[in-house]
């Protein structure tokens, strides 16, 4: 299992980083490794320490 340290990003948020691999396999990433347009995620707290991450589509910004 792969730990992904939370991490202070400002003064009013956390966030954890995704692993490049899994971003390459879901189609996120270009050749080159670097994210390919824009991407929005549903964060949902499951409850005791469990959390779900979920890739939104069609959400224009």
């Amino acid at each position: 299992m792969a730990l992904n340290k939370l991490r202070r990003l400002d003064q009013n948020s956390l966030g954890i980083t995704l692993p490049k691999d899994d971003l390459r396999v879901e189609g996120l990433l270009d050749e080159h490794g670097n994210l390919e347009g824009e991407h929005h995620l549903h964060i949902r707290h499951i409850g005791d320490g469990e959390w779900t991450v979920e890739l939104v589509e069609g959400i224009d910004a």
